[in-house]
């Protein structure tokens, strides 16, 4: 069995998927998880199909370097985004194993909420590309693995109102508020 980075609170109310070594880049990939981190599961997927369409952008918060402006951005109050078709599909295709996954285990997939994303490097691919005088260069990709728990909300309890407690004074405190209450001389 494959190791989770973290386990899912309760794990009869949760649900996992994980892909490894997929040929996406690392650092769109992480970007694009780190916009559905917490979502529902529903709202997730119209999310990236949004992206898809380019409807809505992904904003991108740690790899900012050279990313262009966008106010499709200004949803997220960040200028810079971009639409990382590739990585939204791919984590459509998760997301989509993660509910035929719940409804195996027979959960609510109408009430899944992305609890925990997580995006890491893997291992880069090599190949080489051919420059000027005779020189070889690297050309390397970098794809990554990505793993998901989606997890059940649970129904929100209200809690019984508590009887007040009459509060206990010490002897100097009352003799303090009879004085109060009397007004002195």
């Amino acid at each position: 069995m494959v190791k989770f980075s973290r386990e899912a609170s309760n794990p009869s109310k949760a649900c996992k998927a994980m892909g490894a070594d997929l040929r996406v880049h690392y650092k769109n990939t992480y970007e694009t998880a780190n916009a559905i981190k917490g979502m529902s599961l529903r709202t997730a997927q119209q999310y990236l199909e949004d992206v898809c369409q380019k409807k809505r952008c992904v904003p991108f918060r740690v790899y900012k370097g050279c990313i262009g402006r966008t106010p499709q951005a200004k949803e997220f109050k960040m200028s810079q985004g971009r639409w990382p078709i590739k990585s939204a599909k791919i984590l459509l295709d998760l997301l989509r194993n993660a509910e035929s996954n719940a409804e195996f285990k027979n959960l609510d997939t109408e009430n899944l909420t992305i609890t925990h994303i997580q995006v890491s490097e893997a291992q880069q691919g090599r190949r080489r590309t051919y420059r000027a005088h005779g020189r070889i260069n690297a050309y390397m990709n970098c794809p990554c693995h990505v793993e998901m728990i989606l997890e059940e909300k649970e129904e929100a309890v209200e809690k019984p109102e508590e009887e007040v407690k009459a509060k206990k004074f010490t002897k100097k405190q009352l003799a303090k508020r009879r004085l109060r209450v009397g007004g002195g001389q």
